[in-house]
């Protein structure tokens, strides 16, 4: 992305927050009338609560003088969904059709306001975690925090607001560690977790063990951002994870020694990056209009996709190694097949903002696509990707995530008043059950 993120963090703040607008319209309505309510009550809601019409963000709509339908076209009218491309996304508008509604595959299960996601940066989307379908790791101001829904308790893994260094010694790693780091991205796998910085700063750390494994510095280049961060599997059996770079690098460091195994350049800040199950290949996007399929022993490009109008910021494989998809700004993932990469096998166009995250579910059967506020789309590969299920909440997202076994996907919702996190979990369709009824 440019390096001019101080200035771009302001332009999105401006249109987060729900409240701000829901009171003007209270104070400023026709009738006058005095509406109390105590926003700062942090309440649950839970799925009996929802099917009996609460709002599932706890959202007052009836005592606000504006409808939820009301609010929702404002969103859609007002909303401004950032560009490097000046109308990449008003050209999309005029090309492609969304694809149908009315897929229901995951149901909303609960909300908790205990959590309060948090951003720092607009345009990195990837900082919620599932590693079971309990438990959820996310980043929360300087802190990544853990929630179990299982329990309802939320404990603090990580606080970067003051000084983190290794308690390990590793070849290569700053012992002297950081001071008030600002996470950009998280990555979170197994017993792993990778949290990158603003200055190239990348921090492991094991949870079956304390403090920290390894501190590095990527880069001292002035355009350092750590912008996306994957763990994975090696071949040879242990972790690995790949981080990718402003500066134009994609590193790959084994999860033992943490020693640099990779080190790939590209002419462009690279946005987001994802390893091929079969560990061959990677895509690589950012700051161009194209995407890039790269050998991943050692870094040459192999083939290119096209047709994208704006920056990418997301990519995802799908477990069968043949499909992946790509997330633009022009507001559209774009689902390609490698054996034949001239045309994609499906454009899936956002309602209003660009696609910052992107998850397959490990089954192969669903892909998940989050625009930066408000609409999680839930797509069916079993039906092409012709139909999806539209997940509808007000905020900006932190990141989606799918537990392992794709029985539950978290949402993170950032907004000052609303943050909260999501769970909706798969749906079953149990048939052999009609039979007791």
């Amino acid at each position: 992305m440019p390096n001019n993120e101080v200035e771009e963090i302001d332009y999105v703040v401006d249109e987060i927050d729900v409240l701000d607008f829901v009171m003007d319209d209270v104070e400023g309505g026709g009738g006058g009338d005095h509406v109390e309510y105590d926003y700062d009550m942090v309440t649950d809601t839970s799925s009996a609560q929802a099917r009996r019409g609460r709002d599932i963000q706890g959202i007052p709509w009836e005592r606000l003088n504006i409808t939820r339908e009301s609010y929702r076209q404002t969103r859609l009218e007002q909303y401004r969904n950032y560009e490097n491309i000046p109308l990449s996304g008003d050209a999309v508008d005029k090309k492609c059709k969304q694809k149908q509604k009315g897929g229901n595959y995951y149901e909303f299960f609960h909300n908790t306001r205990l959590v309060k996601p948090t951003i720092l940066h607009f345009q990195l989307r990837n900082l919620v975690w599932a590693t079971s379908k309990h438990d959820v790791y996310l980043m929360s101001n300087y802190s990544i925090m853990h929630w179990s829904s299982l329990s309802h308790t939320m404990t603090e893994i990580l606080n970067f607001s003051g000084h983190v260094a290794p308690t390990e010694k590793h070849a290569g790693s700053l012992l002297e560690g950081f001071t008030h780091t600002q996470i950009s991205t998280l990555a979170v796998k197994d017993d792993f977790i990778v949290a990158g910085g603003f200055q190239g700063e990348l921090a492991c750390k094991r949870l079956d063990k304390q403090g920290v494994s390894f501190c590095t510095r990527t880069t001292h280049d002035e355009n350092a951002i750590t912008n996306a961060v994957e763990i994975y599997d090696s071949l040879s059996g242990g972790k690995h994870f790949m981080a990718s770079n402003n500066d134009g690098g994609v590193r790959e460091y084994d999860m033992e020694r943490f020693q640099l195994v990779n080190h790939f350049h590209f002419p462009w800040p690279v946005n987001h990056s994802s390893l091929s199950p079969d560990r061959k290949l990677i895509t690589v996007v950012g700051d161009h209009l194209d995407g890039l399929i790269v050998d991943s022993s050692n870094g040459k490009t192999v083939a290119s996709v096209e047709g994208h109008l704006d920056y990418s910021f997301a990519s995802a494989w799908h477990p069968d190694g043949n499909l992946f998809a790509t997330g633009n700004q022009d507001k559209t993932c774009r689902v390609w097949d490698l054996r034949n990469l001239s045309n994609p096998v499906s454009v899936l166009k956002g309602n209003m903002g660009a696609v910052r995250s992107l998850r397959f579910s490990s089954s192969g059967q669903f892909l998940v696509v989050a625009e930066p506020a408000d609409f999680v789309h839930v797509y069916d590969g079993n039906l092409n990707y012709e139909k999806r299920q539209e997940i509808d909440f007000f905020g900006e997202i932190s990141g989606v995530t799918l537990s392992p076994d794709d029985e539950t996907l978290y949402i993170g919702v950032w907004d000052r008043t609303y943050a909260s996190l999501l769970q909706y979990n798969k749906r079953h369709n149990y048939g052999y059950l009609d039979s007791f009824v």
